[in-house]
């Protein structure tokens, strides 16, 4: 069996015990790695009423399929656990490099139990685990952390995943972070390894993935990467400006969220474009692992230099805060990447502090002379330091926009769904994806069915999106695909220029595993029923498949898409069948036996 290691790494915190275990391979065919497998060992392994943030939860770091390969876009990783957000089966997608090297260290994935007595951290050298003291870099940025411990290693090619200060003091919207910028950023990932003790894993692999079938691999390489090369978006657009090219086609589609979600277009958005972003402050393109597109970018801004911004980062630092000033989105950027925060939540959970402020719920008194409002630039730079450091109104903050809201009454108006803050895409103008946001078994999500693709960019074809015809069944296409390409441990941008049958051609060629091209799918159906169902036993029902109060009820104002309305309660019945689920969204017996669960 190609592809994978065949080995799990087992590390008890509790009792200062390290173990390996062989990959199940049946369950490995079925769930695939990655975000599949591990969701599903963590659901027959973590009761489904853990508290997130004890000792019995569980967190899995777990690599793709193909993560390590010779395949495109295959460094990616997943941390999988209960979120402390919102409860459900946490699976944050990261790339870079270091997924890679824990396959090329022997592991296909590592499972931290328990709780350490004091602050750990994790090294790994190909069959040398150890534990070992983090006191000397406990409360250190991630920046730091990182210096300190490749040194001490002695090895420059080690990798560091590691949490920051936002990751130790428990914040909700924290993130784990790996080779410096790259970022498992959503639901609160970081919290759990910091509840943990645990400051870091370092990796070191000498080894190598391993092909079924090489030859077959060559010709599979061929096609897909002709593909990617000839492909508009994944061969010129975010090669050339970033993710940030975004900014102007979903602005100028009227769907670009500005003073959060308060409007959907914004006459200023160039002056923060990809485009603009290239021709003023590139230095120079990131590619993560065996990544031909290279989409990240490390820029320079005013007094400094780092990595990105990416499209929504860009995006929330600046129109939803209403700010056009490039240097201060870098900035905050760079604030969440060095402390350890998900730019989208804390970016969404300041706005939604802006509007608070802007509506009376929160008094100046409470600021301490920091601004929260739209258009401060300075103001909302200093926020997120303080959200990191838990500081004053910070420490509200830090527990994501919707506890901040509700604590002053005003719940609606953070904008979320299941208390994960929303990203870069206005529902009410694109049908698909508000039914996808409504419907992603982690929350507000664009990366667990990007419907954008082909209701806005027109990849693989294009949809009207404002129409519902066909669109239920669209969302499950792409939520069942999307739950593959994380399993395997490829890019969601590959998605642009390859289909199910490229995927298939090359996990079977790595793996020879040889499934058809329904029985690939069928993994991700797999894959996204085991999520709902433990969603089910957190005790999230149908209500909780909805957008935002604003979102729902009131048409957008102004801009291209003016007078739009998002028409969810017509699309969710037709989802559900499309599903096989209940009315009531259970999967049912029936369906659940068709996939063999």
């Amino acid at each position: 069996m190609g592809g994978y290691t065949g080995k799990v790494l087992r590390i008890n915190l509790t009792e200062g015990k390290i173990s390996t275990e062989p990959l199940n391979k049946e369950l490995a065919k079925n769930y695939i790695s990655g975000r599949g497998l591990a969701g599903k060992m963590f659901a027959d392994e973590v009761p489904a009423d853990v508290d997130a943030l004890s000792p019995e939860n569980k967190l899995f770091i777990a690599s793709g399929a193909l993560t390590g390969t010779n395949a495109p876009t295959s460094g990616r990783y997943m941390v999988v656990t209960k979120s402390p957000l919102n409860g459900v089966i946490a699976s944050s997608n990261s790339g870079g490099q270091w997924g890679a090297h824990l396959k090329f260290a022997g592991y296909d994935m590592v499972i931290l139990e328990g709780k350490a007595a004091r602050p750990v951290y994790i090294s790994i050298s190909d069959d040398s685990v150890e534990i070992k003291d983090a006191a000397h870099v406990w409360g250190k940025d991630v920046y730091a952390t990182t210096d300190i411990l490749k040194q001490e290693f002695g090895d420059d090619k080690v990798k560091v995943l590691s949490i920051g200060p936002a990751g130790e003091k428990l914040s909700l919207i924290s993130a784990v972070m790996n080779d410096l910028y790259r970022a498992a950023g959503r639901s609160g990932v970081g919290a759990v390894m910091g509840s943990k003790n645990v400051k870091a894993v370092l990796v070191r692999g000498t080894g190598k993935v391993e092909n079924a079938n090489a030859d077959e691999m060559k010709n599979v390489l061929s096609a897909t990467m002709a593909k990617l090369k000839e492909n508009g978006v994944t061969g010129q657009g975010l090669p050339t400006y970033g993710t940030a090219v975004l900014v102007n086609i979903i602005n100028e589609s009227g769907i670009y969220p500005v003073n959060n979600f308060q409007e959907s277009y914004d006459p200023d958005a160039d002056l923060i474009s990809g485009e603009t972003m290239t021709a003023n402050h590139l230095i120079k393109k990131d590619p993560c692992y065996r990544c031909p597109i290279a989409c990240g970018r490390y820029s320079k801004w005013k007094g400094g230099e780092g990595a990105g911004p990416e499209y929504e980062t860009v995006w929330v630092f600046g129109s939803n805060s209403g700010i056009h000033d490039f240097d201060a989105i870098h900035k905050a950027n760079d604030l969440c990447n060095k402390y350890g925060l998900d730019t989208i939540s804390v970016g969404a959970t300041i706005a939604a502090g802006m509007e608070l402020v802007q509506k009376g719920y929160i008094k100046q008194e409470e600021l301490d002379g920091t601004p929260l409002e739209f258009g401060n630039a300075d103001g909302m730079v200093e926020w997120v330091r303080k959200i990191a450091f838990a500081e004053g109104l910070g420490a509200k903050m830090a527990l994501g926009s919707y506890r901040l809201a509700e604590i002053y009454g005003a719940p609606e108006l953070s904008m979320s769904v299941k208390k994960l803050e929303l990203p870069a895409y206005d529902p009410r103008g694109v049908q698909g994806q508000g039914l996808q946001f409504a419907t992603s078994n982690r929350g507000g999500c664009h990366v667990r069915g990007y419907l954008i693709s082909p209701e806005v960019i027109g990849m693989p074809e294009k949809l009207d999106r404002t129409v519902i015809e066909g669109k239920a069944t669209w969302v499950k296409i792409f939520q069942d695909l999307t739950a593959v390409i994380d399993s395997l441990g490829l890019c969601l941008f590959s998605s642009f220029a390859l289909g199910l049958s490229d995927y298939r051609a090359l996990v079977n060629a790595v793996t020879g595993f040889n499934y058809t091209d329904e029985e690939l799918l069928a993994c991700g159906e797999r894959i996204w029923n085991n999520e709902r169902l433990h969603n089910l036993k957190v005790g999230y029902t149908a209500a909780e498949d909805t957008l935002p109060k604003r979102l729902l009820n009131d048409p957008i104002p102004e801009g291209p898409s003016k007078g739009q309305t998002i028409r969810l309660a017509e699309l969710l019945p037709q989802y559900y069948i499309e599903r096989g689920w209940s009315a009531t969204g259970v999967p049912t017996p029936e369906r659940l036996s068709s996939l063999g669960m």
